[in-house]
This record gives C-alpha cells, sequence and structure tokens, in this order.
C-alpha cells in the first residue's frame, strides 16, 4: 500500500517536475518580454535624451527645421501613446499618472495633420523633392534630422486621407526607397506598395499601379484586394489598347487631315495667364520678374531725415528704394536688438491664430490661407511701444493717433499669408467701419529676426520680392493720394522653410493724414 501511494506520488511528483520546467520557462518568456520591453524603453528614453538636450540648446533653431517641428507633433501625438501601451503595469504608476497629467497639454490630431500639410505646403512651394526632406538636408539647417520610413509612411498617409493622390504616392515610395536602403524598420512592404499603387492609378498611369500590383503579390499572394486590382487593371489597360488600335485603325482608312495653310493662320495664339499661386510660389523660390538695368538704375539708398525732422537732422536714417511701383522703401537699424527683444516678450503671452478682414460679413476671422500667431500691443504695455510709434509718425510724416495699434506676428515652419490687399475695397461692405478711421492708407513692416530659408514678403503682380532682415522695416502707401486704392500692393508672406519668421506691422489709416499727405484731384496720383 505504501508502495502504491509512493508510486503514485513519484508519478505526480515527475509531472510536478515538468509542471515546474513548463513555469520556469513561461517565467523565463517573461523575463524576456519584460527585458525586451524595458530595453525597447531604455532606447526611446535615451534617444529622447539625446534629442531633448540638444534642442533645449536652441529651441527656437531646432523648431525651426519643419521635420522637427512635424517629428515633435508625431512623437507627443503618437508614440508617446505607443510608450504608453508598453509600459502600462502596476510597476509604472508613477510614469502613467504623470503622462496622464501632461497629457492634457499634448497636441491633437489636427496639430499632426496641420504639421504634416505644412511640410506638404513646403515641398511644393520651393520644389523639394521627398528625398531632400527625409534626409533632413535643407538650406540653412542647423539641427538636421532624418524621417523613419514610419515618418515617410505618415505623411504619406495624411496625403492619403486628404485625396491628394500625388503627395501619397511621393512619400509611399519614399519609405519604399529608405526600406530598400536597408533601414530597420516595423513598416511592411506590401502596406507602402499597396498605398503605392492605388494612388498613382488615382492619377491615371494604370500600367505603372498594375506594376507595384504584382510587385505586392509577389509578396503577398493571397492579397484579396490586389488580386482584384490585378484583374481590374489588366482589364482596363486592354480597354486602353483597344481604344487606341481603334483610332489608328480609323485613321489609316481616312487618310490623315491636313491642316492648310489658311487653317493654321485662322487659328489664335493665346498667351498663358500665369495664375497668382504660381507667380506667388515661383517668388517665393526666387525665380521672380528681374528688373531691367534701366529700372533698377532708378533704384538709390540714401540718408534720410524725412524733410529735416529735429529727431534725425544730426543722426539720419539709412533708407534704400526696394521697389519703383509701388514705391517701397526700407529702414536699416531702424529698430534695436533690446526693442525687438521686449516686443517678442510682450507678445509671447498674447500670441493667438491670426485673424483675417472677411470681405463678406466686413468682421474679423481665422482662415486657413494665413497661419501664423498673431498679437496686438499698446503702448499701456510698455512706454517702448509709444517710442517706437513715434519712430514711425517721424519718418513717415503720418499721424499715428488713428492707426491700428503695432500687430506683432510669429511665422513658425510652414507659416505663411496668402496674397491679399491691406486697404479694403470698394466692393467689400463696411471695410473698417467700426474703427471710424478711413481706409488703410500705408503699410510698415518690421523684420525682428533673420530668416534662414523662406519667409520673403511679395508682391506678385510686380514681381517683387522683399527678403527678411532683422532690424529693418519697409514702408509702402496702400491708396493713391486720390484715396484709389494702389491694386498693385497686393502681397504675400512666403512659407517659412527654415528658421521662425518675427515681424511686426503698423497699418496707418486716412484720418488725420488730411494735411499730412494732401489728397489729389488725379485718380492715380
Amino acid at each position: 500500500h505504501t508502495k502504491m501511494n509512493l508510486t503514485t506520488s513519484r508519478k505526480r511528483m515527475t509531472d510536478l517536475l515538468y509542471t515546474e520546467k513548463d513555469l520556469v520557462t513561461s517565467l523565463k518568456d517573461y523575463i524576456k518580454a519584460e527585458e525586451n520591453k524595458l530595453e525597447q524603453v531604455k532606447r526611446w528614453a535615451d534617444k529622447l535624451d539625446l534629442l531633448s538636450a540638444t534642442a533645449i540648446l536652441d529651441p527656437e533653431g531646432f523648431l525651426g527645421h519643419p521635420v522637427n517641428a512635424f517629428k515633435l507633433m508625431k512623437r507627443l501625438n503618437t508614440e508617446w501613446g505607443d510608450l504608453e501601451s508598453l509600459v502600462l503595469s502596476d510597476t509604472t504608476d508613477g510614469f502613467i499618472s504623470n503622462l496622464t497629467i501632461q497629457r492634457q497639454h499634448f497636441p491633437t490630431d489636427e496639430d499632426q495633420t496641420g504639421a504634416a500639410k505644412a511640410l506638404l505646403r513646403l515641398q511644393d512651394t520651393y520644389r523639394l523633392d521627398a528625398n531632400t526632406i527625409s534626409t533632413g538636408d535643407l538650406p540653412g539647417v542647423k539641427h538636421k534630422s532624418l524621417m523613419t520610413v514610419e515618418d515617410c509612411y505618415e505623411l504619406g498617409k495624411i496625403a492619403y486621407s486628404d485625396v491628394d493622390y500625388y503627395h501619397t504616392e511621393l512619400w509611399m515610395a519614399q519609405a519604399l526607397k529608405q526600406l530598400d536602403r536597408g533601414e530597420e524598420s516595423t513598416m511592411d512592404r506590401v502596406t507602402l506598395l499597396d498605398y503605392l499603387s492605388y494612388s498613382i492609378y488615382q492619377q491615371g498611369d494604370i500600367e505603372r499601379a498594375l506594376e507595384f500590383t504584382k510587385q505586392l503579390l509577389a509578396l503577398d499572394p493571397e492579397h484579396q484586394r490586389a488580386n482584384g486590382n490585378l484583374k481590374y487593371f489588366e482589364f482596363q489597360l486592354e480597354k486602353q489598347k483597344k481604344a487606341e488600335e481603334d483610332i489608328t485603325q480609323k485613321e489609316k482608312e481616312g487618310g490623315k487631315k491636313e491642316t492648310t495653310k489658311k487653317e493654321k493662320s485662322k487659328k489664335k495664339v493665346s498667351i498663358p495667364q500665369v495664375p497668382e499661386r504660381k507667380k506667388y510660389e515661383m517668388l517665393c523660390r526666387g525665380e521672380g520678374i528681374r528688373m531691367t538695368p534701366r529700372r533698377l538704375s532708378r533704384l538709390f539708398c540714401r540718408y534720410y531725415d524725412n524733410h529735416h525732422n529735429p529727431m534725425y537732422v544730426l543722426a539720419p536714417v539709412k533708407q534704400q528704394d526696394e521697389w519703383d511701383h509701388p514705391y517701397i522703401v526700407r529702414f536699416l537699424d531702424i529698430i534695436s536688438d533690446k526693442e525687438m527683444e521686449r516686443v517678442k516678450q510682450l507678445a509671447k503671452p498674447r500670441l493667438r491664430r491670426a485673424t483675417v478682414h472677411d470681405p463678406l460679413t466686413g468682421k474679423l476671422s481665422t482662415a486657413q490661407y494665413r497661419v501664423s500667431k498673431s498679437a496686438w500691443l499698446t503702448g499701456y504695455e510698455d512706454p517702448m511701444i509709444d517710442k517706437i510709434n513715434q519712430r514711425i509718425e517721424d519718418l513717415t510724416g503720418l499721424e499715428m493717433d488713428t492707426a491700428e495699434e503695432l500687430q506683432v506676428a510669429n511665422y513658425g515652419v510652414g507659416g505663411q499669408y496668402e496674397p491679399h490687399f491691406d486697404f479694403g475695397r470698394k466692393d467689400e461692405p463696411d471695410a473698417f467701419k467700426e474703427l471710424g478711421t478711413g481706409n488703410r492708407i500705408a503699410t510698415w513692416l518690421f523684420y525682428m529676426s533673420d530668416v534662414a530659408a523662406g519667409g520673403a514678403t511679395v508682391f506678385p503682380d510686380v514681381g517683387a520680392a522683399v527678403y527678411p532682415q532683422k532690424g529693418t522695416a519697409v514702408f509702402w502707401y496702400n491708396l493713391f493720394p486720390s484715396g484709389e486704392g494702389d491694386y498693385s500692393t497686393r502681397h504675400a508672406a512666403c512659407p517659412v522653410l527654415v528658421g521662425n519668421k518675427w515681424v511686426s506691422n503698423k497699418w496707418i489709416h486716412e484720418r488725420g493724414q488730411e494735411w499730412r499727405r494732401p489728397c489729389s484731384l488725379n485718380e492715380t496720383d
């Protein structure tokens, strides 16, 4: 009996041994998984530690790179969330509660999409290829930043959800190129090929779409959608081929019609009109209309005291002509570093998404085409603002009491302001009526930072491009002396490619200028 028990118990013991062995194996698997998890977290922490240390040394310069701005949005909106899922366990209570508290300050999906669209906008305006952006090889860059396969895929996906197949193709192709170069990634080639073939098909290139679909099926022969697409693309190509053959056959049968000389002479030669958007982008790239040497010879620089203004008789300011029609002048060394820093300091807490004058309602509203943050400053904030306003009055000879407050604007990467007029047109209801000071007669614009690349102020109708230069200001009249609007003053702020653009402007109004800039009876005087 005892023997039987012992045998039975030995059997049980043997089973328990195997059970324990299984437990140890699963424990080791758990430890391995935990170590992998910690290793991933450690790698992430080290990477972020290095990145933060670099970024904190020069936050403005670092965020002045469009890829850094996009990756910061992506990291905080997406990647920290992935990390949270990874470390979510009892031992990480402190981290999770801290992350939860911080999450309220994190960017949203909308912010991440906005940063991605800014990158795509820069890519178009400055004609950059995906590889140049991905390798961070941009002009004037201090902090080079590489985009991963995942980053490129993310950008392509945002373009895709915006039904922008052109950019979808560019960025999915870039992600594939980086995979081909041997970059380590969890990204699946099949997914990239799927997006790529569909975006190419949507742009009408069935032959190339078919080629990528075949590549996809070589990797995943069971892919349901790709198999369906393969049959569809082949059918469409066959149909296309047949249609082309029919046309060729008809031409052979009927004999090619020759256009007589008479018919040719009847055809009018039309000069294609360059759309404003294209003109704007060309000027931003520095491909604008060049002034003739004759016109250039009439532009001068001078020491200026505005008809012996007492403030400037002994210390005249440097002034140079930037353009002739409209007449645009630049004042050099017109605002000190100390003043610029104070203006930025005062504006920073007040900065909000910039508003524009809505011609339909006559009210101010935010707009997609003005991507900047702005704030209004008055003399109550600091006596220095009064001093700056007085300087503008002394140098322009115009009354500042009826002018709008000093507006400070900050354009980050991708920040722009599309072509617009500063003055209110006749067809607009109640333009500036609530101000009661008449139309905007003139614009004074301070440049409070140098911009590494991009950020010019351009006038598409005349081909003028004025580049930011720290400590300078440009000035022009929006209205002729008759009070009629000068339509050649239509201007725009080019997107900032690299860097950070700070400007402040003073919009000067008609009321109070009656004796300072007398009205003319001639419409275009």
